[in-house]
């Protein structure tokens, strides 16, 4: 199944497309996601003398656009490997830059109320493909492009995002471990929804440059 001509497509059409591509790569995305899950646990478990919290804080950003990295590899069928999640780290000023001023924007918009944070968390959702994709950009240009790509499909995105609920329900029943595929399975389908967006802005530049 191609990504291309993906405008209006539903939830259900970006998991199928993340399934396909996660076909003879779950063993290696279920030990990603275990390290990425270990690495959150160590810090969680130093929080109480809060040598975890600010290792949080240096390490969730380049961590989240190793994510991101992961995730496109997945999709376009590039080279994968535990160490894809650290090449976050090569970025390790910008993601860390993205993640803290992300992080105070949304928290400024909760202090209106719980929505306006919300909306702005998803106009930001898609920065860090962008930043995996376009490494010279700095975390503002990275952010400014989410903003604009976002406009009109954040609420594409929730419904993505609210059809994984029944696989997080049995994920629960398991003690979390069905999660090591659910999480790397969602997040996959994300990226396919990122990967649709670049088709749409690819076609409405098309579509500018031939008036």
């Amino acid at each position: 199944m191609s990504i291309d001509e993906t405008q209006n497509k539903n939830a259900k059409y970006f998991r199928q497309i993340a399934w396909q591509k996660k076909n003879g790569k779950w063993g290696t995305l279920a030990l990603i996601t275990l390290v990425y899950t270990l690495i959150n646990a160590a810090c969680g478990a130093l929080s109480v003398i809060y040598i975890g919290s600010i290792a949080t804080i240096l390490l969730i950003g380049p961590l989240e656009l190793g994510w991101a990295y992961v995730t496109l590899a997945v999709l376009r069928d590039k080279q994968l490997g535990v160490n894809t999640l650290f090449d976050g780290f090569k970025q390790y000023g910008s993601a860390l830059a993205l993640t803290l001023v992300n992080s105070i924007f949304v928290f400024l918009w909760s202090l209106l109320l719980i929505v306006p944070g919300i909306i702005k968390a998803y106009s930001y959702a898609m920065s860090y493909y962008i930043l995996a994709d376009n490494p010279q950009l700095t975390q503002s240009e990275a952010r400014k492009r989410s903003i604009e790509m976002m406009k009109g499909n954040k609420w594409r995105l929730f419904c993505l995002q609210l059809s994984f609920i029944g696989w997080w329900i049995l994920c629960a029943l398991t003690l979390g471990i069905l999660s090591l595929w659910v999480q790397p399975y969602q997040q996959t389908a994300v990226a396919a929804f990122y990967q649709s967006l670049l088709h749409e802005d690819d076609r409405q530049l098309n579509a500018s440059a031939a008036l």
